[in-house]
């Protein structure tokens, strides 16, 4: 198994998927070509500017998640400090290989005294609570959702055993377990409940953001606007994830995670109009990400500066 996963996870394989989602992106545009344009013109610059807005919540709620985690582990930052590391190492996930932006955050982390290990524990389990509150949400979208229902109703039955590897007393045995099998030595913090569940109140935050970004596309055009169908927004973006996030080959899930937002919006819009709220969504998603990450960049660079020029 261990073979298998790393062949999916290697850069041949990882590259490929990518040519070949992006070519079945340029299809199905191509197909409803007259819809997409018409889905297009309806929506107005305040929308665009909402949908950026509310990627940049949904980025700035991961941050506060893994920022509790980070604490909680005995590594405390202050904002200002947290908020480039955080979303520099989240250029990684673009990156073919599934691990960057572990890595990431655990070197730059080391430059503010975190040890790598509790670095890269805590993204471990930053992104475990992203899946298990995600898996929550997207039944939501299972209720609300034929397609979704019939299609990814399995995603249902792992929620109770994630939710049960958050519980910190199973949490904190899980990563003394994985930390032994790296040989590497063991946590000086354990995870408590209160920091765990702050971790997932930011999570959830972050969700009701992305579900607020794909409803604000959605009802741009045409989709009515309820409270059903925003939860069945925030629930389909939450499914979605959890699901590009299972399938290791897909980078950042792209691909898959569109292919589930549109089967979740389909009952909802016409073809143009799905394809359209689902290319916009990623869009605004990953030019929030790389304006972040290269506005961190510019801040790491900066305190570097400052630190050399300090020394001198």
């Amino acid at each position: 198994m261990s073979r298998v996963l790393a062949a999916l996870r290697s850069t041949p394989v990882r590259v490929a998927f990518l040519v070949v989602a992006l070519a079945l992106a340029v299809v199905a545009v191509a197909r409803s070509w007259d819809d997409v344009v018409a889905a297009l013109g309806r929506i107005d610059a305040w929308t665009v500017v909402a949908a950026v807005a509310l990627s940049a919540l949904y980025v700035g709620g991961t941050l506060l998640s893994w920022r509790a985690v980070l604490a909680d582990l005995g590594s405390p930052l202050p904002l200002r400090d947290a908020s480039p590391l955080f979303v520099v190492s989240q250029l990684g996930k673009y990156v073919p290989g599934g691990v960057w932006n572990v890595v990431a955050a655990a070197e730059l982390g080391a430059g503010h005294r975190i040890p790598r290990r509790r670095s890269a524990s805590a993204m471990a389990v930053a992104v475990l609570v992203s899946l298990v509150t995600g898996g929550v949400v997207a039944l939501v979208a299972v209720g609300l959702a034929p397609t979704a229902r019939h299609s990814y109703a399995w995603v249902v039955a792992l929620v109770p055993l994630l939710v049960a590897l958050l519980v910190p007393a199973v949490l904190n045995r899980l990563l003394a377990w994985a930390l032994r099998v790296a040989r590497r030595e063991p946590l000086e913090h354990p995870l408590t409940t209160r920091g765990t569940g702050v971790a997932v109140g930011w999570s959830l935050v972050a969700w009701l953001a992305a579900g607020a970004q794909v409803f604000v596309l959605a009802t741009a055009v045409g989709m009515p606007a309820s409270a059903r169908t925003f939860a069945l927004c925030v629930g389909g973006y939450a499914l979605a994830w959890v699901v590009g996030f299972l399938v290791v080959v897909a980078p950042a899930g792209l691909g898959a995670r569109e292919v589930v937002l549109g089967a979740v919006l389909a009952g909802q819009l016409d073809r143009g109009s799905v394809i359209t709220v689902v290319l916009l969504s990623r869009i605004a998603m990953t030019v929030v990400d790389v304006a972040a990450g290269l506005a961190g960049l510019a801040t790491l660079r900066r305190g570097t500066v400052r630190a050399e020029r300090a020394e001198r």
